[in-house]
């Protein structure tokens, strides 16, 4: 099996339509450990039915639509590393995380944490939003320092050229391209909208 995470800079940038697209594009399945929120389409759902793929069970569905520490103590649930170990697939596996890095799962466990220990590649989703520079180099920071292996990162959003280039730059990491904000996502728009996305370079660290 080989893996690949997919992280962000915060939560509501993009991340599971990128997830969705990846998905499609490496003929991946696909897993969400925790879910928090189970009111409206989950992550799970939509990924399911923009890439048509298997999607594996979550570890945790948790119905209040917060930190998971704070959904999880709701419910009175405790989550815990060991059934948060990547499940074993045929072919490739894109994991998505919740929110950003920094994320606590418990009061003790924060998802970087989960994610190093996972000792996959990670593809961090940016927005390409005013304030993107710094919380882009601030998730690169904290994914070094948990010693994670940075894939690249994916911008979301209108073309802000300058910004790609100072957080490659300063960051010192690969630009996997750009997925512009879709007006419908459909499978559809997702394809088209994937295009300026670097699936090889992915693949390449498989």
């Amino acid at each position: 099996m080989s893996a690949v995470i997919v992280t962000g800079t915060d939560t509501g940038i993009g991340k599971t339509v990128f997830s969705a697209g990846l998905v499609r594009a490496l003929s991946a399945s696909y897993w969400k450990p925790v879910q928090a929120g189970l009111e409206e389409e989950t992550d799970s759902e939509a990924v399911a039915r923009l890439s048509g793929r298997e999607v594996l069970p979550e570890a945790y569905r948790l119905r209040l639509p917060a930190s998971p520490h704070l959904a999880a103590e709701a419910e009175g649930v405790e989550i815990t590393p060991d059934r948060l170990a990547l499940p074993q697939v045929a072919g490739p596996l894109v994991v998505e995380g919740a929110g950003g890095l920094m994320v606590p799962l418990t009061r003790r466990l924060l998802y970087v944490q989960v994610i190093a220990g996972w000792d996959a590649p990670v593809v961090l989703c940016c927005r390409t939003a005013l304030g993107t520079i710094n919380h882009s180099l601030l998730s690169l920071v904290a994914l070094r320092a948990a010693g994670c292996r940075v894939a690249g990162v994916v911008f979301i959003g209108d073309e802000m050229a300058d910004s790609r280039q100072v957080i490659c730059e300063i960051g010192k990491v690969r630009d996997l391209g750009r997925l512009p904000l879709l007006p419908e996502v459909t499978p559809a728009t997702l394809a088209e909208g994937f295009a300026g996305i670097d699936v090889m370079a992915i693949r390449e660290v498989l």
